[in-house]
């Protein structure tokens, strides 16, 4: 019985180490590359966009130097900016043929968002409220927030504490940064949300409104055009800077259009783009849509000249 009982036995075993032989040992998965560790230009195998060739942007030519419209000594107007100019730059780079729509600042958001085009450029900043509608770019311009009043009125409104107040009217684009901005700092202030800048500018200019806040370099552009107007306060901002909105999700675009920022700003090349929107943008200009003829709307309050 006991030889039985070690044979039993000493089969038992050998089964039981043929059987952990015989197992296959499952190989460590190993984790897929984000797109920050894949080599320069692996988008190019992967790239697709909403219109197969085409680079289609989405911008808001009321935003002056960023996107505007440039008249020409035969009166024709160019759809001109630095944003434009950028546009046409990360296009030619991913070896894609640049269509841009220009529609309202608000209109932008909604169409990325909605995956109809596959960029939206219009002096965006990278608001985390809009991580749930889009991807962000790298900042491809660093500037600033201000708060812009008549320089008549200057003296009024040189603090938060003196705009912040419930006889105050401020102005702000229609789902921009600024109306966060305006009622993060001037919560008991009158804001109101216009539709374009252009808008908020001839409403101060008219005494309508009491004071605006605008992007700085924007601020700055309109300035050079009616001197009447002044930047009386700097807006703190984290996210000052300006990036492009790309449709949600589409990692070869975005990895595409970063390799084109990093590029067009080791160049120096973005630097003659803003000095070149700013140059336009001091000479005759209009702010705005165009009519269905693609003529200047002449309807429209504010056209710089």
């Amino acid at each position: 019985m006991k030889k039985l009982f070690a044979l039993l036995l000493t089969l038992a075993m050998a089964l039981s180490l043929a059987a952990c032989g015989s197992k296959e040992e499952t190989p460590a998965e190993t984790p897929a590359e984000t797109p920050a560790e894949k080599e320069a230009g692996w988008w190019k195998e992967e790239l697709s966009t909403v219109v197969d060739g085409k680079l289609t942007v989405a911008t808001s030519p009321d935003f002056a130097p960023y996107e505007f419209y440039a008249i020409g000594e035969d009166g024709t107007p160019q759809l001109a900016g630095f944003d434009i100019a950028l546009a046409q730059y990360i296009a030619d780079y991913m070896g894609l043929e640049l269509d841009v729509v220009p529609m309202d600042f608000d209109g932008v958001i909604m169409e990325v968002g909605m995956g109809n085009v596959d960029l939206g450029m219009a002096g965006l900043s990278p608001d985390p409220k809009r991580a749930n509608q889009m991807d962000f770019s790298d900042l491809y311009y660093k500037g600033g927030q201000s708060l812009v009043c008549l320089k008549e009125n200057a003296g009024k409104f040189d603090s938060f504490e003196k705009a912040n107040q419930p006889d105050v009217t401020i102005g702000a684009q229609t789902g921009s940064i600024q109306v966060d901005l305006a009622q993060e700092n001037t919560p008991d202030a009158n804001i109101i949300q216009l539709a374009k800048v252009t808008d908020i500018i001839a409403e101060m200019l008219s005494g309508k409104m009491d004071m605006g806040y605008i992007e700085t370099e924007v601020a700055k552009s309109y300035q050079k055009n009616y001197p009447e107007l002044e930047i009386v306060l700097d807006v703190p901002y984290d996210q000052a800077g300006s990036a492009i909105g790309v449709t949600k999700g589409n990692e070869a675009l975005l990895a595409g259009v970063n390799e084109a920022i990093a590029a067009v700003l080791a160049d120096g090349t973005m630097d003659d783009y803003v000095a070149q929107a700013n140059e336009l943008a001091s000479g005759e200009k209009y702010e705005g849509l165009l009519d269905e003829n693609g003529q200047v709307q002449t309807d429209d309050a504010a056209q710089a000249g």
